[in-house]
């Protein structure tokens, strides 16, 4: 009970009013005695890991599962795209809840309302290590799921107290929306508590598939960093508590609030960087022998491909398939195939050269007229991790090899290659690890890798320059990367205006200085497809610049030497593009627009992403569904918006399927 007096906080069940006031209660249907053993415990919190981790993304016999999650952005797209995001007028504010409400969050806190009175009163069996860490565990899931809503919302209910089911008006007053930075403040509290609480490993967790001490460390340099930068970012803004416009300032209960931005974006990169740095000190990245990627020893690879990932200590958590339903990674079909999504030729270009320089001002750059080419020379990670032609794709159970083929990207089935460069990260080599459609292998929910990378931007936003420790992790990812350790070579080297076609180079219309575009780089390049992108590029603010103007994807060099792979038997081209076929029979971009593949200008008919990305600042956040203020506006003489606790997000109308809005300063 040493831990009971610091740590514990008001943790409280509550419902939003539509999700919960026709439910049965759950203390009817759960017997008292439950949450009396510290195995009931540690069941509970492992019910509540399905559906709130990266590993649960569906993956089906074309899918790559978890590394598609950061596809329909700057470095990684899809066939379709997503109109939503990148097409202004398609998103609409829903008429139902968009995606407020709470049900992950109730678990949480009806977890916390019965077993702190009896661990309190000691009335919890079992081993107290065991019990303190699983009521860590519960911390950690809390915090998780207040962080997953601060990334859609932005401001967000606080939950202190317990509220009836039958008090209707309390439940309403109980949306009210805190200050973001204050809702960060809250999840911070609770991944403390959880660091103190849990253990590293688990009990009974050698494995590191269970939530440890190490895991809300990294988590909390994940929220602070993204609440620290999204602070600095937009600061004076409609999206920052207290800034022009801000939304919140219609109600009363922010009546006098107010935020110094700078002083409070300080709290969060401090905290970011501590975190941080608790785990780059203790954890080492995992070796590159930079071995051939068949070769199956190399275990910076198989840190992403064995079943068992326990031996590689640079991962902190993650999910075997034993505990996953229908998320086992790699489809079959991605085998040979792309799944569907590819990297995008400003992504692959930002790859640095093995000398630390960027491809334009490097002599080992090959060029780009093969595929072979494109890696030669290049960060390690571009070379292990994007496949080529005639690149082992399996050695089979004979010992002899099976080799891709060339980008399939004349078909439209699920396995499509969308850009030419073809995802590898976490496909493994061994045909015995595939198993009917899918490929068995560990899933990675964090990796100490990220915590370096936390630290050094955390440091250099708060700091403006980079401290000892920042260096040291920096030139520890790049040694690893096969790259030049002399990052300062790299940004004295870099022209930002060579630089500008990721999203990445800019905040707020505008490119940032060489010193943090680098340091993004280094970020997009070790965490490639590891779903971190989206949440980036809103963070940084990366997207103003294309209010009002367009981003054009492009995948690989078709229109040179590389055509030649896409011939029938009898030696006649099988590329077919608007303006020479029928419209409907197009399957690749015309070269007179473009000499590499553009995948959303194939065919122009009833194509919205044809012109390419655009955006609209409302989208930095999700608009609040309808109902919601349906729910919180009742009073006796009809609906009055002005009377609910809620507000809507900036951009965003108080009406069902409205439109994004001009937002203020944008």
């Amino acid at each position: 009970m040493k831990k009971i007096a610091l740590y514990i906080l008001a943790s409280l069940s509550f419902m939003s009013c539509n999700d919960f006031l026709d439910r049965q209660p759950l203390d009817e249907i759960t017997p008292e005695i439950y949450f009396s053993t510290s195995d009931q415990l540690g069941a509970y919190a492992i019910g509540c890991y399905e559906d709130n981790f990266i590993a649960n993304t569906e993956a089906s016999g074309y899918s790559l599962g978890v590394f598609k999650v950061d596809d329909n952005t700057d470095v990684q797209v899809t066939s379709e795209g997503d109109q939503e995001r990148w097409v202004p007028g398609i998103l609409k504010v829903s008429d139902g809840d968009g995606d407020w409400e709470f049900e992950q969050i109730y678990k949480a806190n009806y977890f916390f309302d019965r077993v702190i009175p009896k661990w309190k009163a000691g009335e919890i069996s079992g081993s107290e290590g065991d019990i303190e860490h699983y009521i860590g565990e519960m911390y950690m899931l809390r915090a998780k799921f207040y962080f997953d809503k601060v990334k859609i919302f932005g401001d967000f209910p606080i939950i202190r107290n317990t509220i009836s089911l039958s008090d209707k008006e309390a439940l309403i007053q109980a949306n009210r929306r805190y200050p973001m930075n204050e809702v960060g403040r809250f999840i911070l509290s609770d991944l403390d508590s959880a660091a103190v609480l849990m253990e590293s490993p688990a009990p009974d967790d050698t494995k590191r598939n269970r939530l440890t001490r190490n895991a809300a460390l990294l988590l909390k340099s994940r929220v602070a960093l993204f609440i620290g930068s999204w602070l600095i970012n937009f600061e004076g803004t409609p999206f920052v508590p207290g800034g022009n416009g801000w939304p919140g300032a219609q109600k009363d209960y922010n009546n006098g609030f107010q935020l110094d931005v700078r002083t409070e974006a300080d709290f969060f990169l401090t905290e970011a960087m501590n975190a941080a740095k608790e785990i780059a000190e203790n954890i080492p990245l995992e070796q590159n022998t930079q071995s051939n990627y068949e070769e199956e020893n190399n275990p910076y690879v198989l840190m992403y491909t064995d079943q068992d990932l326990s031996p590689y200590q640079e991962v902190l958590f993650w999910r075997a398939n034993s505990t996953i339903t229908g998320a086992l990674g790699y489809g079959f079909a991605h085998s040979k195939g792309g799944s569907g999504t590819g990297y995008t030729k400003d992504f692959v270009n930002s790859f640095l050269c093995k000398d630390g320089l960027p491809i334009y001002a490097s002599n080992l750059y090959k060029g780009d007229d093969n595929l072979a080419n494109v890696r030669t020379d290049r960060d390690n990670r571009l070379v292990q991790f994007m496949k080529i032609k005639d690149d082992v794709m399996s050695v089979l159970s004979d010992g002899s090899k099976a080799y891709f083929p060339a980008p399939i990207i004349l078909t439209t089935a699920e396995y499509k290659s969308v850009t030419g460069y073809d995802l590898k990260k976490g496909l493994t080599m061994a045909v015995d690890d595939k198993t009917g459609p899918v490929q068995e292998s560990g899933i990675i929910e964090y990796r100490a890798a990220e915590a370096y990378l936390n630290y050094i931007e955390a440091c250099y936003l708060k700091n403006h320059s980079i401290d000892a420790f920042a260096e040291k992790y920096w030139k520890a990812l790049r040694e690893r990367a096969g790259v030049d350790t002399d990052f300062n070579k790299t940004i004295q080297a870099t022209d930002m205006s060579k630089e500008a076609g990721l999203l990445s180079a800019y905040t707020a219309g505008k490119l940032v200085d060489a010193t943090m575009y680098n340091i993004r780089r280094e970020r997009a390049c070790e965490m490639m497809s590891e779903g971190l992108r989206w949440d980036d590029l809103r963070r940084w603010r990366s997207m103003d610049q294309l209010i009002g103007n367009k981003y054009i994807v492009e995948g690989f060099k078709l229109w040179g030497e590389m055509q030649d792979w896409y011939k029938d038997s009898s030696g006649n081209s099988l590329l077919i593009y608007e303006g020479a076929g029928s419209l409907s029979d197009a399957n690749v971009s015309n070269p007179s627009i473009s000499e590499y593949l553009r995948p959303y200008q194939i065919i122009s008919a009833n194509n919205n992403l044809y012109e390419g990305y655009s955006w609209t600042a409302a989208n930095y956040l999700s608009p609040i569904g309808m109902s919601q203020f349906n729910i919180t506006s009742g009073t006796d003489n009809g609906l009055d918006y002005n009377a609910s606790p809620l507000y809507q997000n900036p951009g965003w109308p108080l009406v069902a399927g409205g439109n994004a809005e001009e937002v203020e300063g944008f």
